[in-house]
């Protein structure tokens, strides 16, 4: 499967390629890897891959659209798999944690909104920096 992906994305098939694509594809959904998580989850499966080629093969995957890279306030790059569905991520200010979330609400709105000012909406990002409750 991961081949012709990468295929589609008119990349050659070479074994950091797969190796990183396989790490993408196989985290815990809605986990955001950064590009030293994944190079240590590499070493960690015996795979000889330096991080200078994570980078750059995660620059590739990214030019490709196979992968969404996010820049949160505060924190290194992170990488999820363009999985086509949209969503948003709350950022938690004291653990860093990412947490994904849907909403119709904010969906609508926001066309309103585009549309009010007498706009479209081509594209946006949304993230809300969060803190627990006390």
């Amino acid at each position: 499967m991961e081949s012709l992906e990468l295929r589609k994305a008119g990349l050659k098939v070479t074994h950091p390629r797969m190796r990183i694509l396989q790490v993408l594809e196989h985290s815990t959904p809605h986990h955001h890897l950064n590009a030293e998580e994944i190079y240590r989850q590499l070493l960690e499966d015996g795979d000889e891959i330096g991080l200078a080629t994570v980078y750059r093969v995660l620059t590739q995957f990214e030019a490709a659209g196979l992968v969404l890279k996010h820049n949160f306030e505060g924190g290194h790059a992170v990488y999820e798999l363009d999985r086509g569905g949209h969503h948003h991520h709350m950022v938690d200010v004291e653990s860093g944690k990412i947490i994904e979330f849907e909403n119709e609400e904010i969906e609508r709105l926001k066309h309103k909104i585009a549309e009010d000012h007498g706009y479209v909406l081509e594209d946006h990002s949304l993230v809300l920096y969060v803190r627990r409750r006390k």
